[in-house]
């Protein structure tokens, strides 16, 4: 199953952007084995025109396959109930997610309401350039929980 993190802004050589792309990377190669994977991080740029201008560019990338907001009004999982929810997604033959980070102001109700799930790092607000390095980690720690590797501790 591949999986795309789709997200609003561009984060150059910053060292968010250097967390999230090894994280991706490290997903990737631990989840070929269990057939997760591969792992991109998709950079949009910031529209003018705010929520809805990001929303047009943002359903235009989505494709098929199920879509996972991630917004502050969302879902709080644990990191297992994540990875046990992709999994099921994976066993229940779905080929791609996309999991979406939206910009400044967040998303647009029209991106919330394509998304089968709508995901929250909890009730604080985080930079979306953490924000996606601590996406990026939690598919990582997924993949090693299918693979049962030792990285998760409970």
């Amino acid at each position: 199953m591949k999986l795309t993190l789709l997200c609003v802004g561009k984060l150059g050589a910053s060292p968010e952007s250097g967390l999230a792309k090894d994280w991706a990377r490290r997903a990737t190669q631990t989840g070929r084995a269990s057939g997760f994977g591969p792992v991109e991080i998709v950079e949009i740029e910031p529209r003018k025109g705010g929520r809805a201008a990001e929303a047009e560019a943002l359903i235009r990338r989505f494709g098929t396959g199920m879509i996972i907001a991630c917004d502050e009004r969302g879902q709080a999982m644990r990191s297992r109930a994540f990875a046990d929810h992709l999994a099921r997604l994976r066993d229940d033959g779905v080929q791609h997610v996309t999991l979406v980070i939206g910009g400044a102001d967040g998303l647009d109700a029209s991106v919330l309401d394509r998304a089968s799930l709508v995901l929250a790092f909890g009730p604080q607000t985080w930079p979306h350039a953490l924000a996606r390095a601590m996406l990026a980690e939690q598919v990582y720690r997924a993949a090693t929980l299918m693979a049962g590797l030792p990285y998760h501790r409970d």
